[in-house]
């Protein structure tokens, strides 16, 4: 069908095994939660501060339980010093997205 790309969900891609999603991630939340989306992106709300990279950490960390996977296969790879950010999941195990 040719309609099926419109309707892939813009916030990921897959490369391989490798899951890429693009997060809008807001800090000083009451609790960690994926709240859905946001433009282009997956918006996440973290119940830390952004000081010192630790919303950095605590996102992998979230993302890495959300997908089943050790966080050490969660990497941010754009966006450090943002609140637009990209991860990348090496073989996630839950809540998996697919490609149409």
């Amino acid at each position: 069908m040719s309609g099926d790309k419109d309707r892939q969900p813009p916030y990921f891609c897959w490369k391989n095994d490798q899951l890429y999603v693009d997060l809008l991630v807001q800090t000083y939340a009451s609790h960690d939660e994926i709240v859905g989306i946001q433009g282009n992106r997956l918006k996440v709300r973290l119940a830390t501060s952004p000081v010192a990279g630790k919303a950095n950490e605590h996102l992998i960390r979230y993302m890495a339980d959300y997908f089943g996977v050790p966080h050490n296969r969660v990497h941010l790879t754009k966006g450090h010093q943002s609140r637009m950010k990209q991860i990348c999941v090496t073989n996630p195990q839950a809540h998996v997205p697919e490609e149409v």
